[in-house]
């Protein structure tokens, strides 16, 4: 029987992440499904997420396709958590807008196909489209412009 160490390797992957947000939401009251708590929904969908990553341990195992892993893509990584990690430091002082469009434009860096014209469309629609959706849509109030930027 041959194993798909690709599957596997996801599959552990999933359960991780899983159980991470399962075992931060234990933390929260859970409370029922009638009257949920704030930790009720990370949960369940941390022990959806280590199911599924069950489900395709058990796949790379059955009927799994043995092959090479391949190399690890260290520039989309590092662009991707950089992203990830620019939103999170900037979102309060600079604004949805900018730091948003900001992410988005690394992460689309993430890409070898993607040119400077093309991240620059692909963060301007997304930024609209994040605005007209939890700002005009929902009515959060979310700040468009931040301090840093004289925004309010």
């Amino acid at each position: 029987m041959q194993r798909a160490m690709k599957d596997i390797l996801a599959g552990l992957v999933f359960i991780a992440f899983g159980l991470a947000f399962a075992g931060a939401a234990a933390s929260y009251e859970i409370g029922t499904t009638v009257r949920m708590g704030p930790g009720f929904f990370p949960l369940a969908l941390g022990s959806l997420l280590s199911f599924l990553g069950l489900v395709v341990i058990v796949k790379g195992f059955v009927a799994g396709e043995g092959g090479l892993i391949g190399t690890v893509p260290w520039k989309a990584t590092f662009l991707i958590a950089g992203a990830i990690l620019f939103f999170g430091l900037t979102i309060r002082g600079l604004g949805m807008v900018p730091s948003l469009f900001v992410t988005v434009a690394l992460a689309a860096f993430a890409s070898d196909r993607t040119n400077l014209l093309l991240a620059a469309i692909i963060a301007a629609g997304l930024t609209t489209l994040c605005v007209l959706i939890f700002v005009v849509a929902l009515g959060l109030r979310l700040s468009l412009i931040g301090p840093w930027l004289g925004g309010v």
